[in-house]
């Protein structure tokens, strides 16, 4: 245990220097993009490195496994230049009891990641875009699915009575929603005017999504800024509110799994599904993060069939680029795993699950085949 615990310090402290230099490089490019993004609004230094801060967690988290490989490659190689991985293998310790170590501390980190990290990226990837939203558009849309409805909020360009135009917002309510996100059943727009609060309601049996604007049937509408709405209540057939969501944006905000905690995310799935939206991007997505301490742990099996030896001279780099370029390449199998459930051509249990799995049994079986020698 002893040295079980020795091997699996030096990995964190591998893992934790690694995550300090990718961190600190992620920083440092994105400050620049966000200067450069944003250099019409004179956001200042200081505004460009809380968006830069905001902005890296997403990228950070996803590049965790890369980072994981990186550090079991250098715990390998520094056991071996220091002979230590010599030392170990000779008092009768096997390969797979060396790997046990640092394999068992990755699945930790995967861990506290899933739990911690997660919902931290869903809440600043959510802030990040709600500041961006304010900056470009003064209001943006805002996208949500409750226990019985779907909400959406929408910028509406209104003119007052003085003729001068000024930027309103609408909240919408709908009991349920087409999978294509083009039409709402049961719903209810509440028109707010800017400093005044609502000014107008307009119930619709149907709101089918237009191009530029909300195509109602079946409609009331209450101006609420009237002393008595009822009695100044009208009904039509039809009429058309102006919009500038399209269906496209609509299933998009859905469709973003990672700005949802995953303690949310069945939740979230439940009443996705209930709405009428197809909630298979998040199924994948929630079964790849289950999926991602054993993730972590598949990486560290590759960097050990690599550079768990004895190793001198060129032969070393050429393992170590080997190994590197296996855990790319596990990283674009999860990924392109990722696109296949999305499109329904997997199940999200085996989107989520069977790269980490082949790929530790992989590993492992190169491992057995090594110690055989």
């Amino acid at each position: 245990m002893i040295l079980s615990a020795y091997v699996a310090r030096r990995f964190l402290r591998m893992f934790l220097m690694i995550a300090l230099i990718f961190g600190a490089i992620l920083f440092l490019i994105d400050i620049v993009e966000q200067i450069r993004r944003f250099s019409d609004e004179a956001i200042g230094l200081s505004g460009a490195a809380v968006l830069s801060l905001l902005n890296i967690t997403a990228s950070f988290y996803s590049i965790m496994p890369l980072m994981t490989v990186l550090a079991g490659i250098a715990l390998f190689l520094g056991l071996s230049r220091t002979s230590e991985l010599v030392a170990i293998r000779a008092s009768g310790r096997s390969g797979l009891r060396v790997l046990a170590a640092p394999a068992v501390a990755a699945v930790l980190v995967g861990m506290l990641a899933v739990a911690v990290l997660n919902p931290m990226v869903a809440a600043t990837s959510k802030r990040y875009d709600d500041a961006v939203a304010r900056m470009k558009s003064g209001g943006g849309q805002t996208i949500s699915v409750g226990a019985n409805a779907v909400w959406l909020r929408q910028a509406l360009q209104m003119r007052g009575p003085d003729g001068v135009e000024t930027m309103g917002q609408v909240v919408i309510q709908a009991s349920r929603a087409s999978p294509d996100a083009t039409t709402l059943y049961d719903a209810t727009f509440t028109v707010f005017a800017e400093g005044t609060g609502p000014s107008r309601r307009i119930d619709a049996a149907e709101a089918r999504l237009g191009d530029g604007a909300w195509q109602l049937s079946a409609v009331k509408e209450w101006p609420l800024s009237q002393p008595n709405p009822e009695a100044m209540a009208r009904t039509a057939a039809t009429m058309e509110l102006p919009t500038d969501l399209t269906a496209a944006r609509i299933r998009d905000s859905f469709g973003n799994p990672e700005a949802i905690p995953i303690w949310q995310l069945p939740t979230f799935i439940k009443g996705l599904e209930r709405a009428g939206f197809s909630a298979q991007r998040h199924k994948v997505w929630f079964q790849m993060e289950l999926a991602r301490p054993l993730l972590m742990a598949a990486m560290v099996a590759i960097a050990a069939v690599f550079a768990m030896r004895h190793m001198r001279g060129r032969k070393m780099g050429l393992l170590v680029l080997a190994g590197f370029g296996c855990g790319i390449g596990l990283f674009f199998l999860r990924n392109l795993a990722q696109v296949l459930g999305d499109n329904g051509g997997l199940p999200p249990v085996l989107a989520g699950w069977a790269p980490p799995v082949v790929a530790l049994l992989f590993a492992l079986g190169a491992l057995l085949r090594l110690e055989d020698g």
